[in-house]
């Protein structure tokens, strides 16, 4: 007999095969009813129960009418520059919240072309269209203008003042991921998989790769992991996305960089808008302020973490995997340092297994999870702090 996460993902799959068919939407009820008990470890079974209680599809319409709630209203709201409102994390509690992340399925760079995409064109993917009738990629606009008008320095620092207080959740990396089960990603609207399943995709492809690297392996399980922000409350345009430097000037490789800065006040600020700004020519990366988001949040997080045994190219790969503009298109290179440099080709080489992974075949997390286990043991034991 199937275990039950393959049978979730199989009943899933069938779901998607049936939509807006009551029927069988039925029939997989009463199929989840009849499964067996099973004597999966807590985690394990809160994963399947998180799993289990995903929408049906006949409330697709209903699930895109009520995607403002998510942030991504025709209207964007309006943020304080210091970072403060109201917080709505009892809001997303509980319940599945759909994100987008553009930088995992919309690049125009030259260097992911020849990506193996697993039956997918690299067109599907490749696009940031100015198309009124395309639903998914007026998210996409919509998000980054939102993203780019109110990320500003004093945004940036008081979202950093409130996030590193760590003060939100204790969870164990392994709790982290469950709670991704969540997290429905918005690019495919016929796909509802969970983000926990592109993590797994992530991580196999590396290991497929690079067998020997097992530190390598937990990175590409844990690189979205600070996705968890938008449980928390957060704004979903201040987690996912592709990521730039606040403080000086927009590096010109920015999507939509030529009108989707004009409403943000630091594009005016003599303070800010130089090629240097506040910074030192090659100070490094370590050193300068990125638009905040899920991937300096969780670098933040492992480095918080006294028991934390990653090595140091793992908390900069977390940090710089969406850091488009610099390593696809070589912005910023005068604010780099030695050590940024050799780490370019690292990172490089780890977004080539990120990217497009969801069109992947789905994997067999009931056989993964030891293997993975062992590797939060060896590398990030106990439970962190959010």
């Amino acid at each position: 007999m199937a275990p039950p996460t393959a049978y979730y993902f199989d009943a899933m799959n069938r779901m998607l095969d049936t939509q807006h068919d009551d029927e069988s939407q039925a029939q997989l009820i009463n199929d989840d009813h009849n499964q067996p008990t099973d004597t999966s470890s807590p985690e394990q079974q809160q994963l399947i129960s998180s799993s289990a209680n995903i929408e049906g599809q006949e409330e697709e319409e209903e699930d895109l009418a009520s995607l403002s709630s998510s942030g991504f209203d025709d209207d964007e709201p309006e943020v304080s520059q210091s970072g403060s409102e109201s917080d709505s994390s009892s809001s997303t509690a509980n319940r599945r919240v759909r994100v987008l992340d553009p930088s995992e399925h919309f690049r125009p760079e030259e260097t992911y072309k020849d990506l193996e995409l697993h039956g997918k064109a690299v067109d599907e993917f490749r696009r940031y269209s100015e198309d009124d009738e395309d639903y998914i990629q007026q998210r996409v606009k919509r998000t980054y203008y939102a993203m780019h008008k109110n990320q500003t320095v004093e945004f940036v620092r008081g979202r950093i003042d409130k996030w590193t207080k760590f003060n939100h959740a204790e969870l164990t990396i392994m709790e982290a991921l469950v709670r991704l089960n969540d997290l429905i990603d918005e690019s495919d609207p016929d796909n509802d998989l969970p983000n926990i399943v592109h993590a797994f995709q992530t991580a196999e492809r590396i290991r497929a790769v690079h067998p020997d690297q097992d530190w390598l392996h937990l990175t590409g399980l844990i690189h979205d992991l600070g996705k968890i922000l938008v449980l928390f409350g957060e704004e979903q345009w201040a987690v996912v996305g592709d990521t730039y430097l606040v403080g000086c000037e927009f590096g010109p490789s920015i999507v939509y960089r030529e009108h989707s800065f004009d409403e943000c006040p630091d594009l005016y600020d003599s303070r800010y808008n130089t090629k240097y700004g506040i910074y030192e020519p090659q100070c490094g990366l370590n050193n300068v302020l990125f638009s905040w988001g899920h991937d300096e949040y969780m670098a933040r997080v492992l480095q918080n973490h006294p028991e934390c045994k990653l090595p140091k190219e793992a908390i900069q790969i977390i940090k710089l995997h969406s850091f488009y503009p610099w390593h696809s298109a070589g912005d910023y290179m005068h604010l780099c340092n030695e050590d940024d440099l050799k780490t370019l080709p690292l990172i490089r080489e780890f977004n080539k297994f990120d990217l497009y992974t969801k069109s992947s075949p789905i994997p067999d997390i009931d056989a993964l999870m030891p293997y993975y286990q062992s590797l939060i043991d060896k590398y990030l034991p106990g439970k962190l702090k959010w």
